[in-house]
This record gives structure tokens, C-alpha cells and sequence, in this order.
């Protein structure tokens, strides 16, 4: 069976009740802390893809944190940023990536709540 690979920030409950159900199902976890070892813009458009193959419709946007300062700062509410322009910013500003993402290798889902895991898990 494929591992299952968590993009994970130890400092998120959500993040880390995600990886304790990861742990629980007995599934191989791969677990990269996506702020010590941020994904280039190759690794963004695969995610996304992913994202795209589990939740056919998901939006670029739908992988950023606009609660954070960076979003702000940056003014990446313009809705006429294009995906690549949103990638970039999340490639060079990995705190504003959603978390937890949670990946098989061919779908992705954010899991907020935890319990959306249950697509990969199935």
C-alpha cells in the first residue's frame, strides 16, 4: 500500500490530530514539516493538481491562509492574481499554506477538519 504523505506544521492542533489519525489507521505516514522544507513551485502545481483530482473545482486560492500577516502584506486578496502568481507566493511564503494536506500520491485533501481524511482513508 502507497504511503500516505502529510504536509504537516507541528504547532497546529489540527495539523497534529490529523497526523494521530493518520498514525491510528495503521497506513505508512511520510510527514514533511512544510515550513522547515518549503515546496518549490514544481512540488505547488502537482499539489494542486492533486487537490484538484480528489475535489474536481478547487480553487488556487483555496490553499491560502488569509489570516496571516504575509496575505496582507502582500495583497493577495486581488482576484486578478493569477495561479501562478498565487503559487509563487506561496512557494516564497510557506506559512500561508493551508495545513494539514494530506497526500496518496494521486488525490490530496486539506484536512480541516481532520475528518476529511476519511477520502484518502476509504
Amino acid at each position: 500500500m502507497t504511503p500516505l504523505h502529510l504536509l504537516h506544521n507541528p504547532r497546529c492542533s489540527k495539523s497534529r490530530e490529523a497526523l494521530a489519525l493518520l498514525e491510528h489507521s495503521g497506513r505508512q505516514v511520510e510527514v514533511t514539516d512544510y515550513q522547515q522544507t518549503p515546496l518549490d513551485l514544481s512540488s505547488l502545481q502537482a499539489l494542486l493538481s492533486q487537490l484538484r483530482a480528489a475535489e474536481p473545482g478547487f480553487n488556487t486560492r483555496e490553499l491560502l491562509r488569509s489570516g496571516e500577516e504575509e496575505y496582507q502584506s502582500l495583497n493577495l486578496a486581488r482576484p486578478e492574481l493569477s495561479e501562478a502568481e498565487l503559487l509563487a507566493a506561496l512557494a516564497a511564503h510557506p506559512k500561508l499554506l493551508q495545513r494539514p494536506i494530506v497526500s496518496d500520491g494521486q488525490r490530496a485533501v486539506i484536512a480541516r477538519p481532520p475528518e476529511r481524511l476519511k477520502a484518502l482513508l476509504g
